[in-house]
Parts: structure tokens; C-alpha cells; sequence
């Protein structure tokens, strides 16, 4: 996987976790709260919903820690976060640990 993914996962992660909010009227981060401590929806049509939405937040969690471990990583070869933008801009790929 390279950093440019990670980019794109999380800003198409992020997209659909602002529909579930639009439609729910609750950010993700009090979404997830709850739904990992047992609350369920009382409306059975909306199971799935909540099923894909804690999904896809607990990717964005997961894919966010990557981000973080890879820029942490290319910091650590160079201080200087000016390479990093270089590089991505000329469009090279940037392969990152899993």
C-alpha cells in the first residue's frame, strides 16, 4: 500500500461517513461510542446502516494510524515534510509498512 492510497481510503471514508451523519444527525466519533457499547437501533430498517457505518469508521480509524505510522516513518529519514510533498506531487508512489 502506498501513502497515496491511505490518502484516498481515508477521503473516500470520509465521504461516506458524512452521508450516515447527514441522515443521522450525529458525527461518526458519538455514532461509533455508542454502537460499540450495545446500543442498537430500535427501527429495524436501519441495522444494516448502522452495521456499514461502524464499518466504515472503524476502517477510517484503522487506515488514520497508518497515515500517522508512515508520515512518522518519512520524518524519520527526513525531518523535512517538504520531501514528502514532492514526492506525492510528482506523483511518485510511496510504499508504507502495513
Amino acid at each position: 500500500m502506498t501513502l497515496q492510497e491511505i490518502l484516498a481510503d481515508i477521503h473516500a471514508l470520509n465521504e461516506d461517513l458524512e452521508a450516515y451523519e447527514r441522515k443521522y444527525g450525529v458525527l461518526s466519533e458519538t455514532f461509533y461510542e455508542s454502537y460499540t457499547s450495545g446500543e442498537e437501533p430500535e427501527d429495524d430498517t436501519w441495522v444494516l446502516d448502522w452495521a456499514d457505518w461502524a464499518g466504515a469508521y472503524k476502517i477510517l480509524l484503522r487506515r488514520r494510524e497508518q497515515y500517522r505510522r508512515a508520515i512518522q516513518t518519512l520524518r524519520e529519514q527526513s525531518p523535512s515534510l517538504v520531501g514528502v510533498i514532492e514526492r506525492t506531487v510528482r506523483h511518485e508512489p510511496i510504499p508504507v509498512a502495513p
